[in-house]
């Protein structure tokens, strides 16, 4: 066995006897769960791993066990001393500017609350926005708002069996599904994209989608409307799961969703990640949802310091740095992503909301 196997063998040996331990000693533990910056290294190097392989299976080449096994766990942050946040490895970048994406000044780092994006520079006054990102169409994933249904990029298979859920969903309310659908698609296809920057995204226990909530956790919200809200979305999702994957399902439709926490998650994702805007592609103009990589990283400010357009000469979507502001280096860059939304839906798709938020729609939810 790889040394590397070994090692990541034991560290999550470790990680099933910590949860089983006293308070104690778990708090004395390497593997601490209050200490966020050495879990968030461990799963980094286990992220990697697995990616690497990924990329070794795409260009058909053996692992390269010597690369691996030169990793190293990283030496437990001691007690008390604050979290710090992480800088990204190298691949995360790779496999963007390998399909054109571009990055100029900012920096993708890693830290207790997840990953975010970062100004890399001191960034003086700026009279007009500046471009920090340029994302093609081909590393997203699309659908049109309205039927026929059109995807950019088309990289579904002619014939399969995905067609025909989008074509049986609601027109008005399913858009949600389609879009799930088609991520998942995109996750289970060899060297497509998303099969390496899935990685990178919250897995079913880090999402704070309230889709993935249990009974208990829905009791703790002070809103009734919204509980209920929010069990009727689960039983959707249950309903639709049962509907499209039945047990005689083909394999290749059955491999994409095999559990119901699955297609939950997808949708979770969906829902939390996923933008809608107008694009043009050629002579065509669309009203898609689309799942945009990297800029899905940017998190939420009700003052954000980015804003985003369709660029048609190149089919790019572009991140600018809003006019009229200075940035320090190390600065958090952000979106307004909720200043649409009522305030039930920021908590049922974000998990979150503010102060602002509660005051400006009047209402009371924990």
């Amino acid at each position: 066995t790889p040394p590397c196997t070994r090692m990541l063998c034991y560290a999550m040996v470790d990680s099933i006897r910590l949860y089983h331990c006293p308070p104690a000693l778990r708090a004395t533990s390497p593997l601490s769960l209050n200490n966020t910056e050495y879990r968030c290294r461990l799963s980094s190097t286990i992220r990697q791993y697995a990616r690497d392989s990924k990329l070794d299976e795409a260009c058909g080449q053996k692992a390269v066990v010597s690369r691996r096994s030169a990793w190293t766990l990283p030496t437990p942050q001691a007690e008390g001393e604050p979290g710090r946040l992480l800088p990204l490895e190298p691949d995360f970048y790779r496999m963007g500017y390998v399909r054109h994406m571009r990055a100029y000044g900012i920096e993708f780092k890693e830290g207790p609350n997840g990953i975010g994006v970062y100004c890399a520079k001191d960034i003086p006054y700026l009279s007009k926005p500046r471009i920090i990102m340029e994302i093609p169409l081909e590393l997203m994933v699309t659908v049109s708002k309205d039927p026929p249904w059109m995807f950019q990029p088309d990289f579904v298979p002619l014939g399969h069996p995905v067609f025909d859920i989008i074509n049986s969903t609601n027109g008005e309310k399913d858009w949600d599904i389609r879009l799930a659908c088609l991520f998942l698609l995109a996750l289970d296809q060899q060297e497509n994209f998303w099969q390496l920057y899935g990685d990178f995204l919250p897995e079913a226990r880090d999402c704070s989608n309230l889709l993935l909530a249990t009974e208990e956790e829905l009791k703790e919200l002070q809103d009734e409307m919204l509980t209920q809200r929010i069990r009727e979305q689960q039983r959707r999702a249950e309903d639709a799961w049962l509907r499209y994957w039945m047990v005689d399902s083909p394999l290749k439709l059955k491999r994409l969703a095999h559990t119901l926490e699955r297609f939950k998650w997808a949708l979770s994702i969906v829902w939390s990640r996923s933008f809608t805007m107008t694009m043009q592609v050629g002579t065509l103009t669309l009203d898609a949802n689309m799942l945009i990589p990297y800029v899905d990283m940017l998190n939420h400010s009700y003052e954000p310091s980015c804003s985003y357009r369709w660029r048609k000469k190149d089919r790019m979507l572009e991140v600018l740095i809003n006019a009229g502001q200075s940035i320090t280096k190390g600065a958090e860059m952000t979106l307004n992503y909720m200043k649409k939304l009522p305030n039930d839906c920021c908590i049922s798709c974000y998990g979150s909301s503010t102060p602002t938020k509660l005051l400006y729609n009047k209402e009371r939810i924990s």
